[in-house]
């Protein structure tokens, strides 16, 4: 693409691009992500585990998280989609760095029948209020209970969950005050392509407050504009 006349920016119309064009540029600018390891089971109990970056936080009241949840090639589901479609529940765990490597054993395309924790010599620990299992080895790990489901086309649905139990290691946490020690749960992160990222580089940016941000700005020099929603 060129970019527009008078300008060093390069454009994209995505209503143009075909769907792996557009996966490129969103994957490789929309970072970091975290990586949700969803531990789901099917109606007969087996278990499944699969990584996916398509994953966040929505809502607090109510506690609600999201993943975005491909299709195979062929439009049929895959075995969290399916599973979850089938039993309402799920568990994310999160990915430590420590566990990376675990993780991405998950992402092998095991048969249906395949124990993915065992393969990756995770230790399942039966959840509290759903029937899917959390891992033992993962820093922290949120019970969900299906909220709703969009179906994106054919090719992908957005899974929302209602946080129900969570479950954290205890040097992760400050119980008291509900503090998540950042270093010590260690998340990764997926960038594009196939690089991860540590978030151990980190830094504190309070919100001011008005009057803190009129101090500093020198008289004059604020402009209008509307206000924050």
């Amino acid at each position: 693409m060129q970019p527009p006349a008078g300008t060093d920016s390069v454009a994209f119309d995505f209503q143009a691009l075909g769907e792996r064009e557009r996966y490129k540029l969103m994957i490789g600018t929309i970072v970091p992500r975290p990586i949700a390891l969803v531990t789901t089971v099917d109606p007969q109990g087996r278990v499944n585990a699969a990584p996916f970056s398509f994953f966040n936080c929505l809502s607090a009241d109510p506690p609600i998280l999201a993943l975005g949840v491909e299709n195979h090639a062929d439009m049929s589901f895959k075995d969290t989609a399916r599973n979850i479609r089938l039993t309402e529940v799920f568990t994310v765990n999160i990915v430590s760095h420590a566990i990376a490597e675990a993780m991405h054993v998950c992402a092998v395309n095991f048969p249906p029948e395949q124990d993915e924790l065992a393969a990756a010599g995770f230790t399942a620990r039966p959840g509290v209020k759903v029937a899917s299992p959390w891992i033992g080895e993962a820093p922290a790990a949120f019970e969900c209970r299906r909220h709703l489901t969009l179906e994106l086309g054919k090719s992908r649905q957005i899974i929302l969950g209602e946080i129900l139990y969570a479950h954290y290691r205890a040097d992760v946490i400050d119980a008291e005050r509900l503090r998540i020690d950042p270093a010590r749960l260690d998340a990764i992160a997926r960038l594009g392509g196939s690089t991860c990222a540590t978030i151990r580089d980190r830094f504190d940016m309070p919100t001011p407050t008005l009057a803190q941000w009129q101090q500093l700005v020198p008289a004059g020099e604020a402009g209008g504009g509307s206000a924050r929603e």
